[in-house]
């Protein structure tokens, strides 16, 4: 279990919550209110037939793949948020390569995106929660573009699925019950993208783009309410389940 302080730095909405992980569950506590992840949520959007043939395609290896590309999507969440923040990131150390390569090539598409977008930082790595939706989360990053805000959540997985929709939305809405300001554009940065060059009017380069929903904010937020049904419908409970185990055994 991993216990994370999360405190929210807007006065009005001043409360403390702990983060507490297990190993299938994430939940948001402070002593009154218990609220799920936002990702705990959706993990109870079907999956779909895709997901099934690719289970049984890689069998027990499925555990291994998942694991990796979330080892590798954390550390790139992790170097965007030290760039962001000002630290230099170097990829050697003592002659050698301190991360894989392709986790390199996604960080620099997140600088690229940064570099060429004009994007001015608001937050980056913000806790978020909703009372309306009773639900909490960490969003990767909010900033400005033209003037306009934006909320967005880094990618790094090959495709994108309709799940970031309804994960990017459920930010925007907390962000905007949070700091009381109306998001403009939600968007995902996908850091394995198709693209091959910059394009007019869009925010896309080499390997990366930032893709908003066809659907609109309220529509994805729709879509979520029913995911969470199913979510309320397997959890009557809101709140982790605790337990508590012997730190030693020895034969009587």
């Amino acid at each position: 279990m991993i216990l994370k302080k999360a405190i929210f730095p807007k006065q009005e909405y001043n409360r403390d919550f702990t983060q507490i992980t297990t190993n299938d569950s994430r939940f948001y506590e402070n002593g009154k209110i218990s609220y799920p992840s936002i990702t705990y949520v959706l993990s109870y959007y079907p999956k779909g037939r895709h997901f099934e043939d690719w289970l049984k395609k890689v069998g027990y290896a499925s555990d291994f793949i998942a694991r990796k590309a979330a080892d590798e999507g954390s550390i790139v969440h992790n170097l965007a948020e030290k760039y962001l923040l000002g630290e230099e990131i170097n990829l050697m150390d003592n002659g050698n390569p301190k991360y894989d390569l392709k986790v390199w090539k996604m960080f620099l598409r997140f600088v690229d995106f940064w570099e060429t977008s004009g994007a001015e930082l608001l937050e980056t790595e913000v806790f978020l929660y909703s009372d309306t939706l009773k639900i909490a989360g960490t969003c990767d990053l909010v900033c400005r573009i033209d003037g306009k805000l934006w909320v967005i959540d880094l990618k790094t997985s090959n495709n994108l699925q309709t799940t970031y929709d309804l994960q990017s939305a459920a930010y925007a809405r907390c962000f905007e019950e949070c700091y009381d300001e109306k998001v403009d554009n939600v968007g995902i940065l996908w850091l394995k993208s198709s693209k091959r060059m910059p394009k007019d009017g869009k925010i896309q380069g080499k390997g990366w783009e930032l893709y908003e929903s066809k659907r609109t904010m309220d529509q994805n937020l729709k879509i979520f309410s029913h995911v969470r049904a199913l979510f309320d419908l397997e959890n009557p409970v809101l709140k982790p389940i605790s337990e508590k185990w012997p730190t030693s055994a020895r034969k009587s």
